[in-house]
């Protein structure tokens, strides 16, 4: 089991008087930034001038400096750009700036343990990975709590680095509802295994292969659409607020029966042995040297693979029934879309 620190754990004095630097403004930097500042940390943003994430930060009362001037001054530079940008900005801007006493913090620990990063050894390098998106851990601290975060140290030049990684997690918020032990290892490669095989990969092949499967049967693509697709937001809340057993508790004893003589049916061994394979890859950096590779040269695969997607016959369904759906944010107040024509429909059969 992992071991779990809370506020009263933390030392809170011990960035007091120390620059945290904050590379990037996106999800996670946004609030971190506004978090660590509201927690009385002295907090910088180190952004380019011209882009717009800069002018969004200094709205926010951001102090904003450009990336290289951020490392410098600080003394603590933390990390939050993507996965397959951070070397590129760690030799730019980070590395000539690098001395004893400095702390290298990340959100993620991709690049540290994949080696696309390699610290000098004089400096202190951490991690505190919040675990929701930045809109939610700046709200959820906006009104008194926090959310959990996971906390590692890869290397400890200050025999301190511990203690200053609790105050950061203190910092955002995290001590107040729970900051959780791991390695950069076990951080880094469970990451990707959950995106892989079940968060993002496998769900979207599960609804994929549902619903291809209901409309080669003869079913209507929108009633595919919505049995795979619409309705996992209800289940997935279930879960997300009580585990399995809230949800099986909720659904019908008709879907409760299904789901316990036909889940292994579907999701069973064979699934298990891919999910090996996946997380295989994972572990002896396969999958690593596979996505660095594609950033140099040029993300041109990646970019047909989203394209290809973007065409698959459930998001052409999906953006005209997601179009009477005036709950949905931004369609508040707009009039619900005409019915397809039978021509548009048989395409989307096709």
């Amino acid at each position: 089991m992992a071991t779990i620190f809370y506020d009263g754990d933390a030392n809170t004095d011990a960035l007091k008087g120390k620059t945290i630097a904050i590379l990037g403004y996106g999800s996670q930097g946004h609030a971190q930034a506004q978090n660590l500042r509201d927690s009385g940390y002295k907090v910088i943003v180190g952004l380019e001038a011209n882009r717009p994430s800069a002018q969004q930060a200094k709205a926010d009362g951001m102090v904003v400096v450009a990336p290289d001037e951020a490392a410098k001054r600080a003394d603590w530079i933390h990390v939050l750009t993507p996965d397959e940008t951070q070397a590129a900005v760690y030799e730019q801007y980070i590395k000539p700036y690098l001395h004893p006493g400095k702390i290298l913090g990340f959100s993620h620990g991709f690049s540290i343990h994949f080696k696309t990063i390699v610290p000098p050894d004089d400096v202190d390098v951490v991690m505190i990975a919040p675990k929701s998106p930045g809109h939610l851990l700046r709200r959820v601290y906006s009104e008194g709590r926090g959310v959990p975060s996971l906390i590692a140290v890869n290397q400890d030049a200050s025999k301190r680095a511990h203690e200053y990684a609790l105050c950061y997690a203190y910092g955002i918020g995290s001590t107040r509802a729970g900051v959780l032990q791991t390695t950069f290892k076990e951080e880094t490669e469970s990451d990707l295994f959950g995106e892989q095989a079940v968060l993002c990969g496998g769900l979207t092949s599960l609804i994929k292969k549902g619903f291809e499967t209901l409309v080669e049967a003869g079913y209507a693509p929108e009633i595919a659409y919505f049995e795979c697709l619409h309705e996992m937001k209800l289940i997935v809340d279930l879960i997300y607020e009580g585990g399995l057993a809230r949800m099986r508790y909720s659904i019908s004893n008709t879907a409760e029966y299904g789901d316990l003589t036909r889940g292994e049916q579907v999701v069973g061994d064979a699934t298990r042995a891919a999910m090996k394979k996946t997380l295989a890859d994972i572990q002896d950096g396969t999958f690593a040297r596979e996505w660095i590779k594609e950033n140099k040269d040029g993300g041109y695969n990646f970019t047909a693979l989203r394209e290809k997607e973007q065409q698959h016959p459930i998001e052409i369904v999906g953006a005209q029934l997601r179009g009477m759906m005036s709950w949905l944010p931004g369609r508040e107040n707009k009039k619900p879309v005409e019915a397809p024509k039978p021509a548009a429909k048989q395409a989307v059969n096709a």
